[in-house]
C-alpha cells in the first residue's frame, strides 16, 4: 500500500491571538471542517488517479480525462469525508492542526 502525504492549508489565522491551549483547540475546531474537506478531496484525487491507472490496460474501458468529472469526484469525496470521518480521525486531524498552528506561532515570533 502506498502512503501519500497531504499538505493542509490552514488559511489566515491570527496567530497573535493564540496564547492558551484552549485558544489553540478553539482555532483547530474552527478550522476542522475545511481541513476535513481538504483531506477528503486529496484522498479523492489519489483514488481517481489510481482508478484511471487501473483501467488503462483493460480492453473496452475508456479513461475519463475530463477535468470537470475529476473535480466533481474530488468534491464529492471531500464532502463525504467531512460528513463521515469518525471521532478518531477528527481528533487526529485536530491534533495535527494544533501542531501546525504551534509551529507557525514559533516561526511568527
Amino acid at each position: 500500500m502506498t502512503t501519500h502525504s497531504i499538505q493542509i492549508k490552514l488559511g489566515h489565522v491570527d496567530l497573535s491571538k493564540l496564547e492558551t491551549d484552549e485558544d489553540f483547540h478553539c482555532e483547530a475546531r474552527r478550522l476542522l471542517p475545511d481541513v476535513l474537506l481538504q483531506v477528503g478531496e486529496a484522498t479523492g484525487e489519489v483514488a481517481w488517479n489510481e482508478m484511471q491507472k487501473g483501467l488503462k490496460g483493460i480492453p473496452g474501458f475508456k479513461l475519463n480525462s475530463s477535468s470537470s468529472d475529476k473535480r466533481a469526484f474530488m468534491r464529492e469525496a471531500g464532502q463525504n469525508y467531512r460528513r463521515e470521518a469518525n471521532t478518531t480521525q477528527r481528533r487526529e486531524l485536530e491534533e495535527e492542526i494544533i501542531r501546525q498552528l504551534r509551529e507557525q506561532k514559533k516561526e511568527y515570533h
